[in-house]
């Protein structure tokens, strides 16, 4: 039994790694094609939110950079390519998120609770890496 216990458990960081990028992957892949897609009129109003860090210039820019980021981010994450990178520009979209949602008026905590977990998230990602289950493994795995 122990045995067997051992064989399914060792390999289950790595399943673990590749169920959370596959799950995050394609929601932020889904959530970001709309808004890189968007056109100027939704980047800049994406891209206001950087006021809330006193980036107020270009928003169209930053809109369009958060659109990216959320897209191929999630692609990225998706294939298990590129993926600390990608982690690192998904949780800085998430503290602005965050730091957006919790500065509106009459906002609580929970209103950016998600974008501050999803950041987390993001953040854990970028330390643990893709696993081995990831083309960032298969591309650089040393023979």
């Amino acid at each position: 039994m122990k045995t067997l216990k051992r064989h399914i458990f060792s390999h289950s960081t790595h399943v673990g790694l590749l169920i959370l990028r596959l799950g995050i992957g394609i929601q932020f892949l889904l959530h970001g094609y709309p808004k890189l897609t968007g056109g100027v009129v939704k980047w800049e109003k994406l891209g206001s939110s950087m006021e809330m860090v006193g980036m107020d210039f270009y928003p169209a820019f930053w809109g369009f950079m958060a659109a990216f980021a959320e897209f191929f981010g999630g692609l990225f994450l998706l294939l298990g390519w590129f993926t600390r990178p990608s982690a690192l520009l998904l949780s800085i979209t998430m503290l602005i998120a965050t730091i957006k949602h919790v500065s509106e008026k009459d906002a609580t905590w929970m209103d950016g609770s998600h974008s501050f977990e999803l950041m987390v998230v993001f953040i854990a990602i970028y330390f643990t890496g893709s696993g081995k289950y990831s083309l960032d493994e298969i591309l650089h795995r040393k023979n």
